[in-house]
Parts: structure tokens; C-alpha cells; sequence
């Protein structure tokens, strides 16, 4: 059985490995990634497509420049786009994110197991956990990365807000801005560094005992070597 000590600290450990997966699962579900105002005019006439959506779904409302309102509907990602490009990033970002989620559920399972028993295979120990936090981490901050690259290079929003509404107006300008599907990847990236920080400070410690229990016999007292 574990020592006291090493159940708490994997049970905590643990705690922010099962935190950061259920956010990866918050991240995935929900739409709320992003909110784009693309501008349009056609002839003497403008309007505004305000979209927002996330790697799946999304909804959009259209206006005209006196503030009334034309269409409002919902719509999915990838029936919107024609860009192979813009299309091709966004299933990289699910897939990416689906490995971080995969990541989050293997170090779970690794800080869990450590909590109840002392696995003799190194690997499940916490060299495991740091292995599959750190590539949780990674997973998710390449995701951050590509999915800006994806609205501003590929132009994502514009392509759906032709995609909605028709490619036949002129574009004038877009704005975007991120919503807290995006901005909480930063939280599931803080909770792997938090579990790997757990971790570590557990593993020193056991290291400077065993370190400490294996010093050698010339730095014990005299008068317990003469003894």
C-alpha cells in the first residue's frame, strides 16, 4: 500500500488530471470559441453577419446597416466551408484536441492507480504522469495556436459568413472576438503544469530520503561505527 503522503499528493494530483479532462470535454462540446462581426456591401447597400461558433456548430444573424434584422440561423462548420485549407485546420484542431483527451484520461488513470497501490513498472509511476501531462499540455497549446491561424490566415469566419449568407457581397472588414471555450485551453494547460508540479515535488522528496537512507557508512557517527 502507498504511504500517506503519496496518496495525497497523486489524489491531488489526480483531482487536477480529471479537472483538465472535463474542460477538454467543455471545450469540444460547446460553440462558444469565437464571435466574428464580418462586414459585407453590395451596391450602395451593407450589412453585418455576426457569427459565433466553435469546431462543430455555430449560429449566425444577419443585419442590415439600419440595425434590422434578415436571417438568423444555425449551421455546421464544415458544411459552411469551401476552403480545403480552413477545413483541413479545423479537423486537425479536433483531432489534436481528442489526443489531449485521451492524454488527460491515460494520466488520470496513472495518478489513480498510484494512489492505491506502488506499481512495480517505472512508467506507471510518475515518469507515466509527467509523460501524459505534458503531451496533454502540448496538444492543447498547439490547438490555442491553430485555431487563430485559422481565422486569420484562412480567413474562417468570412468563408462562413459567405457559407451562410451568400458569396456575392464585398467584404469590408472583420472583427473578432475569442469566447471562454477558447480561453479556458489556457486553464487546461495551468492544471497540467499544477498535476507535473505535484508530482515533482512528491518524487524529490522520496528521492532526498532514499538518498538520505543510503549515505554512506563514513559519514555515520564514530561512536556508532566503533559500537
Amino acid at each position: 500500500m502507498p504511504s500517506r503522503k503519496k496518496a495525497t499528493m497523486f489524489t491531488a494530483a489526480f483531482f487536477t488530471c480529471v479537472c483538465s479532462f472535463v474542460i477538454i470535454c467543455v471545450t469540444l462540446a460547446t460553440q462558444n470559441w469565437i464571435t466574428s462581426e464580418v462586414h459585407l456591401s453590395s451596391g450602395n447597400s451593407s450589412s453585418t453577419v455576426s457569427l459565433t461558433y466553435g469546431l462543430f456548430r455555430g449560429t449566425y444573424q444577419q443585419f442590415i446597416e439600419e440595425g434590422f434584422q434578415l436571417s438568423r440561423d444555425t449551421f455546421q462548420v464544415t458544411d459552411k466551408l469551401n476552403s480545403t485549407k480552413a477545413k483541413s485546420t479545423i479537423t486537425a484542431i479536433i483531432v489534436i484536441l481528442v489526443l489531449s483527451l485521451l492524454s488527460s484520461l491515460l494520466s488520470s488513470g496513472f495518478t489513480c492507480t498510484n494512489v492505491v497501490s506502488n506499481p512495480y513498472q517505472t512508467f506507471l509511476g510518475p515518469v507515466g504522469v509527467y509523460t501524459w501531462n505534458s503531451l496533454c499540455g502540448i496538444f492543447t497549446l498547439v490547438a490555442m495556436i491553430l485555431f487563430p491561424v485559422n481565422i486569420e490566415e484562412n480567413e474562417l469566419s468570412l468563408e462562413l459568413a459567405y457559407g451562410c449568407v451568400g458569396a456575392w457581397q464585398t467584404h469590408i472588414k472583420s472583427e473578432h472576438t475569442y469566447g471562454y471555450s477558447y480561453w479556458i485551453m489556457l486553464v487546461i494547460i495551468l492544471l497540467n503544469i499544477a498535476s507535473v508540479i505535484i508530482i515533482y515535488f512528491y518524487d524529490h522528496a522520496r528521492y532526498s530520503k532514499k538518498k538520505e537512507q543510503e549515505r554512506p557508512i563514513e559519514n555515520a557517527p564514530k561512536d556508532g561505527i566503533l559500537f
